[in-house]
């Protein structure tokens, strides 16, 4: 019998797989195996918890943005109004204050005018005085005495009157 290389390899191999056996190398290759299943079984399941933890998180993060969002809006909202009432109040307080302003300026027109008019009588009174201790001074008759009056009191006026406006 002729043996070739072909059977020495089977032979060998045959050979080294009872060794294995026979020193249980087949156990702790199922060992072997089998924790590294049970490693990824375990890593399967933290991935799992941390997947459902940050799920919690980001439904946690999204609540708290959205209760951000709704107090930003009422910031606004309640600023938008506190904006309007000062711009009421301001408006408020400026109609009263331009009316008070014109009611002042037209009283003091009103005093200007009286104080106009009392100087224009004070000055038409002197005036008259004037003329008529200058007609009593040149001893002139009655009618004459009138209307010499009458016309210098007018004149007198017309100058009091230019020059007070």
């Amino acid at each position: 019998m002729h043996f070739d290389a072909e059977f020495y390899v089977a032979v060998g191999f045959t050979i080294f797989v009872l060794v294995l056996l026979w020193v249980g190398a087949h156990s702790k290759f199922t060992a072997m195996i089998d924790g590294r299943i049970n490693r990824i079984k375990s890593d399967l399941a933290e991935a799992e918890r941390l997947r459902t933890e940050a799920e919690a998180l980001l439904a946690s993060f999204e609540r708290k943005r959205e209760e951000a969002e709704a107090e930003a809006r009422a910031i606004v909202a309640q600023a938008k109004e506190e904006a309007e009432l000062i711009a009421t109040e301001g408006k408020r307080r400026l109609d009263e204050f331009m009316a008070r302003s014109v009611k002042q300026v037209e009283q003091k027109i009103a005093q200007a005018e009286a104080q106009a008019a009392n100087e224009v009588r004070a000055a038409a009174a002197d005036a008259a005085v004037k003329v008529a201790e200058r007609v009593l001074a040149k001893g002139a008759p009655g009618k004459d005495f009138v209307a010499a009056g009458i016309n210098e009191v007018k004149a007198l006026g017309e100058r009091t009157r230019y020059v007070s406006t």
